[in-house]
């Protein structure tokens, strides 16, 4: 199948996006294009415009201060190979490895990942584990929306359809901790069907501090608060773990689809998450 017709624009600027996103109804955004050409040739969407912002170069770019602001264009592969990502981020280079392969990578953006946001997808997880900002822009101005509150539904993120998403803003933990990310999926490449994601902070045998995320499992991807604190402030012990987290999972509305069953999905998740704690407890 083929796309249905629609008109086509390339802005080389920021504000002439937005005014094209405020004048245009039904647009949708072109970035990657890794889940929305897809998309258009199958025609789940046919919108009557479609704004390729592949041209603004200042929606690629990578900066630190105390914090890390990452563009929305940023592609996957630069995220992989980045020296400023590796230093500050080093689980979202540890869970890109998890994505798609070298060629969707080479296109695939960090601000496509989020705003498609499939319930599996990994870069969605790592913003979540760091209470991550997202900066939106508009005709009217800017604004920020918390990490926690940009999942509305299953696909459907907290965006107007005249806004954009310009920048993930990032504050990296501080001192010793450790990071895990832990994943299963039918092939490397494929979606997870289930998948944990942990930074820990242990201090005299004690997880002073934790953050976990968890993918694939429910129609959003989310922070597992639950888990966390039950695991905040205990003796780091793995096999007392192994119990504790038994509560919080249960708690989970696991999808149940073609693959497989919310039973299977549940035990798969407790298994990787407990990797995932077990990884980054011994990075700490």
């Amino acid at each position: 199948m083929k796309a249905s017709a629609f008109t086509y624009y390339k802005p080389n600027s920021l504000e002439d996006a937005l005014g094209l996103l405020q004048n245009e109804e039904d647009a949708k955004v072109l970035a990657g294009g890794q889940s929305l050409m897809p998309m258009l040739n199958m025609r789940f969407v046919q919108p009557e415009t479609i704004i390729d912002v592949n041209g603004i170069d200042e929606l690629a770019r990578i900066s630190v201060t105390d914090k890390l602001e990452i563009g929305a264009l940023t592609r996957q592969k630069t995220l992989a190979k980045d020296p400023t990502i590796r230093q500050h981020l080093p689980i979202m280079q540890e869970a890109l490895t998890w994505v798609g392969h070298f060629q969707t990578q080479s296109r695939g953006t960090i601000g496509g990942s989020l705003c498609h946001l499939d319930p599996a997808a990994e870069l969605p997880m790592v913003a979540l584990l760091y209470d991550a900002e997202l900066q939106v822009a508009s005709a009217s101005g800017i604004r920020s929306i918390p990490m926690q509150e940009w999942a509305l539904a299953y696909m459907m993120p907290s965006i107007s359809h005249d806004e954009l998403l310009t920048k993930i803003i990032i504050k990296p933990w501080q001192g010793s901790h450790g990071y895990g990310f832990q994943e299963f999926a039918r092939r490397h490449g494929d979606f997870a069907i289930a998948a944990a994601g942990c930074l820990i902070k242990i201090d005299n045998n004690i997880i002073e501090d934790i953050a976990i995320s968890i993918g694939g499992v429910e129609d959003v991807p989310r922070r597992f608060t639950e888990c966390e604190d039950v695991l905040r402030a205990i003796k780091y012990d793995i096999d007392d773990i192994k119990m504790q987290v038994l509560k919080p999972l249960s708690k989970i509305n696991y999808l149940d689809d073609s693959l497989v069953t919310g039973a299977y999905r549940r035990r798969l998740l407790r298994g990787l998450l407990i990797r995932a704690v077990e990884q980054a407890a011994g990075r700490s």
